[in-house]
């Protein structure tokens, strides 16, 4: 999962394995200015499952704003930062 800051919004990307639909993929807000993602195909037995989880400093973000859009095997999460948000320290990403 890689990374990307602007002033506006953290964009968090994600090439995924060929053969991956939509409805395998989950994200979800969690307490705590916490993000999960999750993606599991189904009819795979290995490397069939990923997970991700994104922790953001609680100031920084809007998590009511999160979007994610899922197009040509490629996730993309956007999450609105909130004004003044630049000193803050950058998201962490596990991958588990």
């Amino acid at each position: 999962m890689r990374l990307h800051s602007t002033q506006s919004q953290h964009i968090l990307a994600v090439l995924l394995p060929e053969g991956l639909a939509p409805e395998m993929v989950t994200v979800s807000a969690k307490k705590g200015a916490r993000l999960a993602v999750v993606a599991d195909l189904w009819h795979r037995e290995h490397d069939s499952h990923y997970e991700w989880e994104v922790l953001f400093s609680p100031a920084d973000v809007d998590m009511m704003s999160v979007r994610a859009v899922f197009e040509a095997g490629q996730l993309m999460i956007h999450v609105r930062r909130r004004p003044g948000g630049d000193g803050l320290p950058q998201p962490l990403i596990y991958s588990q």
